[in-house]
């Protein structure tokens, strides 16, 4: 261990001679508390050290000791429903320290040591060792399983990076705490119920797979109009109230991930109290048991040391790289990635490096790149199939999504749901605009969703193509009235209205419509669609759009959203039977009267 002296204080930076022979990101333990703390730049003898907690007190001349080893998280059972901060703290076990203000130096250990959990050995491995046959010792290999929760079975697994060799003996069936050995090789390595893994290190993974695999949201706006990939990023900017914190909760309670890592950085305190109050009562649909069986939440709120908001981030996306790493689909909720990146930028300021655009360092890019390129689909190291997707919400200052921020994510991210805020004012949920959204997935999904429905690619485009339309036509309506355009563009005008109030617009408080199974979704489009070729032909062939409006089945179409239920597939088809009859009784009374 290299021990120094602290020289210079600028709040969470620290300069500290007598450190040239520690390792760049090492942790150091400064001042009396053993303030936690990393090193970020040496020169020469002196190290740069950013702290990640309250430095009151600090003092010139105190002591800063290296424990030479970079700043890790501690992998094993006992992360899923746990409540970290920004270091992987546990807060619960802070707050039972320190009461609701958190001390200086205060420690809490990250798993707890003392819970027994029942693990069952690889029974293939135990097998061969029974048999005296040879078992490689290699990354990712499974000895064995946990019972984390009902919803999430812990794999015990050998580290990415091992010694090799012969695995000697693999515990039997038993009781273990984290600290517990189940498995020695002839190389003398031990392996826990736990294991360390560096923060900004990404995992090793065998191959990457293409993202050809949608995840499923349940909101019809994204998984029809701007899909996102299993293994994909998306972002969601918008100011501040257009619901960029509801829609990543909606998407965290429904889309069908297997772990949900929901990161709290640089977020108001109350914001992240809603998460932490709400989220044990949530009940996940698929298992019927509390959300918080398959969460991990990670709070770092704005009122907190800014160093460990800039560290979160990468707490949060190495836990993710963990349980990706047991096979499982694993989503990333960050909110919000402007709070990390003014955390950044203060950090840079302290350090007195030269600012970039609007203040911020010119390494935002770079950072913003090496946290969304550790999303995406892989192949494990043990053979298996695992994703780690990211959805980072932006907050640009006034909605202004030319600010740096929103601009450098844009080049990272592959799927983009800009926020509207005339949406959010006039109570459309989710205000995800269609004008200005894109997704780069949708090209590769598209084979998943044909099975789904083989009209999907068809009236998902149509449906982009007739809002542009309508959004042009929106123009000269201000100007002129809806009266004076003639009847196929003021049904353009219609059609658009029931998408949006039937399609793109969901009631998060509605027990039918909170959630769209996929083959629900590409039916509903699918009839307005029908709806609106249809109508286009009978104006064509003579038919007054009053008439065409007049129909109930035309004022139904905003309404079965909520009216029929995911499983009710026969209500569907009877709804479609009941207006294909109607259009094409209609139509046929028009060209029968010879109008064409």
């Amino acid at each position: 261990m290299n021990i120094g002296q602290v020289k210079r204080i600028a709040g969470p930076i620290i300069h500290a001679t007598g450190l040239g022979g520690a390792g760049l990101f090492d942790v150091v333990d400064v001042g009396p508390k053993k303030i936690l703390g990393e090193i970020v730049r040496l020169e020469k003898d002196e190290a740069v050290i950013q702290v990640y907690e309250d430095g009151t007190g600090m003092y010139v001349g105190a002591e800063a000791e290296s424990t030479g080893r970079p700043l890790s998280a501690r992998l094993g059972p006992g992360l899923i429903g746990t409540i970290y901060d920004g270091i992987q703290r546990p807060l619960e076990l802070l707050y039972q320290q320190s009461g609701a203000f958190m001390e200086p130096g205060v420690r809490g250990e990250r798993l707890d040591p003392d819970k027994g959990w029942d693990f069952v050995p690889n029974p293939e491995i135990a097998g061969k060792l029974a048999r005296k046959e040879p078992v490689t010792v290699k990354p990712g290999l499974s000895l064995g399983t946990v019972k984390e929760t009902e919803s999430i079975t812990c794999k015990i697994m050998v580290p990415p990076v091992c010694k090799g060799g012969l695995l000697l003996e693999l515990r039997g069936a038993g009781t273990y705490t984290i600290n517990d050995i189940v498995a020695l090789s002839d190389k003398d390595e031990r392996f826990f119920l736990s294991q360390w893994w560096p923060l900004r290190l990404p995992r090793p993974a065998a191959k990457r797979l293409a993202p050809d695999k949608p995840l499923i949201t349940g909101e019809r706006v994204i998984d029809v109009f701007f899909p996102l990939s299993k293994g994909g990023t998306a972002a969601i900017p918008g100011g501040f109230g257009t619901g960029k914190t509801m829609t990543q909760h909606a998407i965290a309670k429904w889309c069908d991930a297997d772990v949900i890592i929901y990161i709290g950085c640089g977020e108001r305190g109350n914001e992240m109290t809603d998460v932490l109050t709400e989220f044990p009562h949530l009940i996940d649909p698929r298992t019927g048991r509390s959300l918080m069986e398959r969460t991990v939440l990670i709070a770092n709120t704005s009122n907190m040391p800014v160093a460990a908001r800039e560290v979160s981030i990468y707490t949060g996306v190495t836990i993710a790289e963990f349980y990706r790493d047991m096979g499982y689909h694993v989503a990333i909720m960050a909110d919000s990635t402007s709070r990390w990146a003014e955390a950044l930028r203060e950090l840079s300021g302290r350090m007195e490096e030269m600012p970039a655009e609007e203040g911020f360092p010119a390494y935002l890019p770079t950072r913003l790149a090496e946290f969304y390129e550790r999303a995406g689909r892989i192949e494990t190291l043990n053979g298996e199939e695992g994703s780690v997707s990211i959805i980072g919400a932006v907050s640009p200052p006034g909605g202004d999504f030319s600010e740096p921020v929103t601009q450098h994510t844009k080049r990272f991210i592959r799927c983009f749901w800009a926020l509207d805020r005339d949406l959010a004012n006039a109570r459309h949920y989710p205000a995800i605009s269609w004008i200005d959204s894109y997704s780069e997935y949708a090209e590769e999904v598209k084979p998943w969703w044909e099975q789904v429905n083989p009209v999907w690619a068809v009236v998902r485009q149509k449906a982009l193509d007739l809002l542009k339309k309508e959004q042009r036509l929106s123009e000269i309506v201000r100007l002129i009235g809806p009266d004076a355009l003639p009847d196929d563009q003021r049904l353009i005008l219609i059609t658009s209205e029931i998408i949006k109030n039937g399609f793109l617009q969901q009631n998060s408080f509605d027990e039918v419509d909170m959630y769209c199974v996929p083959a629900k979704q590409v039916r509903l489009l699918e009839f307005i669609m029908y709806f609106y070729e249809k109508a286009a032909m009978c104006i064509k062939l003579g038919a007054p759009l009053v008439q065409i409006t007049a129909l109930p089945e035309r004022e139904r179409l905003s309404r079965i959203k909520s009216e029929i239920k995911n499983t009710d597939m026969d209500s569907l088809n009877d709804f479609e039977h009941g207006l294909n009859m109607v259009m094409e009784e209609l139509e046929r009374n028009y060209r029968t009267k010879g109008h064409l």
